[in-house]
């Protein structure tokens, strides 16, 4: 799996011009999944997203989880972090999940987080979304499997 972590002060994810889900204080997460993704990766990065010390505490450290912070998160699937652009100047998608076990991985990922007593909110998977973003720092990490 692969996720893009934005640290946002509110972010938005529409359809059709109009508004499906929004969060404020929190992480937008780009989500990407691949094939060979199961339980195992789900599990790590449900550790390593729900207990990442980036909020500034009162000495202006990153130093607060999402939970210390009552922080939301606002989940978006997006098959294009697996693009391969080795080759010409079209990307390749074939290291990207199929769709139908991307989208399994990709819920059950969500409720995992979920029970971890964080809000969590998502776009529609495989949805043409407009996202909205107000960054915070900026602050951005990302998270591969591949490489945990």
């Amino acid at each position: 799996m692969r996720i893009v972590l934005q640290r946002v002060n509110k972010a938005s994810v529409s359809i059709d011009d109009i508004e499906y889900s929004s969060i404020h204080l929190g992480y937008l997460l780009l989500v990407g999944v691949e094939d060979s993704d199961g339980e195992d990766e789900i599990e790590y990065l449900i550790r390593k997203i729900s207990n990442l010390r980036i909020f500034e505490d009162s000495d202006k450290k990153m130093n607060l989880n999402i939970k210390q912070v009552n922080g939301e998160i606002l989940s978006v699937s997006q098959f294009t972090l697996y693009a391969d652009t080795k080759h010409g100047n079209r990307p390749s998608f074939v290291k990207a999940g199929k769709p139908s076990y991307a989208e399994k991985i990709y819920n059950d990922f969500n409720q995992k987080l979920l029970e971890t007593g964080i809000t969590v909110k998502a776009g529609v998977f495989g949805a043409d979304m407009t996202v909205q973003i107000e960054n915070n720092g900026p602050c951005t990490i990302i998270f591969d499997t591949d490489n945990k």
